[in-house]
């Protein structure tokens, strides 16, 4: 089963680890989720039934992380 193991580490990433964590909820074929991490650091892992399916969950978190991540920068400007 393919895997995917991301840790971002911020200011921001407290943030965006509480964005995401609904969405790891969330059905996405042929994988699972789990968003963690603790203070300023995000841990994604994805597992998938295959590559295909890891790389379309993986795409799609990292741009919700970075679309977060944007909103925050944009609030303190």
């Amino acid at each position: 089963m393919p895997r995917a193991e991301v840790r971002i580490e911020g200011v921001e990433a407290g943030i965006v680890r509480k964005a995401l964590a609904p969405e790891a909820g969330r059905d996405i074929p042929r994988t699972a989720v789990r968003v963690t991490g603790r203070g300023e650091s995000l841990v994604l892992r994805i597992e998938a039934e295959d590559t295909g399916a890891l790389r379309a969950a993986l795409n799609s978190y990292l741009r919700w992380a970075d679309v977060a991540s944007g909103v925050v920068r944009e609030a303190k400007a």
